[in-house]
């Protein structure tokens, strides 16, 4: 294995739209603006060596007390609210700016168009909970949920909840290692964080994770509901990493699989990207021997560049499985202006198929380069590298995250029977310093790849819009919910936009919805905002979007809160 440096979204409606999309042509007349990607073309397949499956057995199972009855944390002996700890410290490539070079799937407007007011908005965790729990903050609170039939769940660095439909919430905050207390890896009883939540709407299961950071030995630790009350007991299990630490962990539900892919680091100088399986069908059944087969990425087997700083992997949405035998798709990102030698700006599709029989067979393969318009995704921080977005009333900035070369949770999948589409984002340096969100849909036709439609939402209003999740209704609607924030008068808040099915390509048309707005800075001896945020769609309707994101309510030392929103966009019922 080679070696690398460490890298430290009736009528009158109808009328209203038809007026707006006059207006919208008629601007974008005005505009350079590439409403629809340019012609995708797939490269020629970047020079890759064979990748060997590793298969491997669960280090370690039991079944978990119910959440519900989880005994209330221990009053922590010392308070410190001016401790914050760092959770998973980031590390990559410190990049500088090489300047603007221009956007080619720029949105610069809002359409006049009031995008429907959320059906309900309520408050999630806090960081206010962590110093009750532990005693002091963290940094960043990473907040992640999904939504059940009759159930949401939060996860946030170091605590989770659960919530009635409501908002109402039925239990916690609870700290995270205490969903595996009495585990036979202690390192999962850790307040460890990096926490992901999926609902597996094809198994009514709901999947709970977090990763270890101990070492020497690191884990990643999976909690598999019993049913699909998530206030219910679990099914625990310990995957070994090895002596790579398995940072930033992402999962998805497939149709035999759970997938995971994480960002190592090896005990010296290796980095590479992990692609894992996880046995499925042994997990819901509760079955202790449930196994795992593992692709390791590194210089020596893929350029660089293909993997970046992460992969995304896909995330079923709806009840329309994919064909029998379909491989599960793993997408990245990559910037030609970025740290790592790519040749265009584009996205690197991977394809991992398994066989879970009594002798197990993976593959996993580099499917296609797909060019994408262009973009750029180093922006010009100062005076560090995540020193970059600015607040109104203090001189701390915030940290974009657009210079890491990957997609942002999630890459949703949806099964349309003529197609299957796969919507992600990243953000972006939109207009000169101005963040915005790049969006983008691909296709899997018989088997072929496509960008179907991109754009870079990126109103011309001042306002920095970043750290975004997507999705897409049963009728192909989409949602993109994101950060907002100026150095002025907007305050770190929640806001979302949407597009409907049969709308001009490239744009989002239905103007701009507010969760929470803020009214407060963050003050923090980091800058790092949270690493992501969760748009997911409700398996009672297959039309609701739920999004959970941070937002400031005072200026105060790392006092983030989260809100939780739901809302619908127009003709899905």
């Amino acid at each position: 294995m080679k070696t690398l440096r460490r890298f430290s979204k009736h009528r009158l409606f109808s009328q209203a739209r038809i007026m707006a999309a006059v207006l919208l042509i008629l601007t974008a007349a005005a505009m350079i603006f590439i409403a629809a990607s340019p012609p995708a073309v797939a490269q020629p397949a970047a020079r890759t060596q064979p990748l060997t499956p590793k298969f491997s057995t669960a280090v370690a199972f039991d079944v978990s007390p119910a959440v519900r009855d989880l005994p209330p944390a221990a009053r922590p002996l010392v308070f410190d609210p001016n401790k914050i700890v760092e959770v998973r410290p980031e590390r990559g490539p410190e990049v500088q700016s090489k300047g603007y070079s221009g956007d080619g799937a720029l949105q610069t407007f809002s359409s006049s168009l009031a995008i429907p007011a959320p059906l309900l908005t309520f408050e999630g965790l806090a960081n206010a909970d962590n110093l009750a729990l532990y005693g002091f903050r963290v940094a960043p609170p990473d907040p992640v949920g999904d939504v059940g039939p009759n159930h949401y769940v939060e996860m946030i660095n170091l605590v989770f909840a659960v919530y009635d439909k409501q908002g109402n919430r039925l239990t916690g905050p609870t700290k995270l290692g205490d969903l595996w207390a009495g585990f036979a890896i202690p390192d999962c009883t850790d307040p460890s964080g990096d926490p992901v939540v999926v609902y597996d709407q094809l198994e009514d299961r709901w999947l709970l994770t977090q990763f270890t950071t101990r070492g020497p030995i690191f884990y990643n630790c999976v909690a598999i509901s019993q049913t699909g009350d998530p206030t219910g007991a679990y099914f625990r299990y310990a995957f070994s990493a090895g002596e790579f630490f398995p940072d930033y962990p992402k999962y998805g539900v497939w149709t035999n699989s759970y997938l995971l892919t994480s960002r190592d680091f090896g005990p010296t100088t290796e980095y590479g990207i992990s692609v894992y399986a996880l046995e499925k069908n042994k997990m819901i059944n509760g079955e202790p021997n449930a196994r795992a087969v593992h692709f390791f990425l590194d210089s020596a087997v893929v350029p660089i560049y293909l993997i970046g700083d992460g992969l995304l992997p896909a995330d079923i949405d709806g009840t329309r499985r994919p064909i029998n035998g379909a491989s599960a798709v793993i997408v990245g990102t990559m910037d030609d202006g970025g740290p790592y030698g790519a040749p265009f700006d584009g996205l690197n599709v991977f394809t991992l198929s398994v066989k879970w029989q009594a002798n197990p067979v993976a593959s996993f393969n580099l499917a296609t380069q797909l060019p994408v318009a262009s973009f750029d995704s180093i922006f010009p921080c100062s005076p560090q590298s995540r020193n970059c977005i600015p607040q109104p009333g203090t001189t701390v900035k915030l940290d974009i995250l657009s210079y890491r070369q990957r997609p942002t949770w999630r890459l949703a999948y949806r099964n349309f029977g003529t197609y299957e589409a796969l919507v992600t984002n990243q953000s972006v340096e939109a207009l000169p310093a101005v963040a915005g969100v790049r969006w983008y849909e691909i296709r899997r036709t018989g088997g072929s790849y496509s960008v179907y439609q991109q754009g870079t939402y990126a109103p011309n209003d001042g306002v920095h819009r970043w750290m975004g999740s997507i999705a897409q209704d049963k009728r192909g609607n989409m949602a993109l919910g994101y950060s907002v924030v100026n150095g002025i008068d907007v305050y770190p808040g929640v806001r979302y936009t949407g597009r409907l099915n049969g709308d001009p390509l490239g744009q989002m048309t239905l103007g701009e919805g507010t969760i929470i707005n803020g009214s407060g800075s963050q003050l923090t001896t980091s800058s790092r905002w949270g690493d992501y945020t969760s748009m997911n769609i409700d398996p009672t309707d297959d039309c609701t979007f739920w999004y959970v994101n941070e937002y400031y309510q005072i200026t105060e030392l790392a006092a983030f809160q989260t809100r939780i929103g739901s809302f619908k966009l127009p003709g899905c019922q």
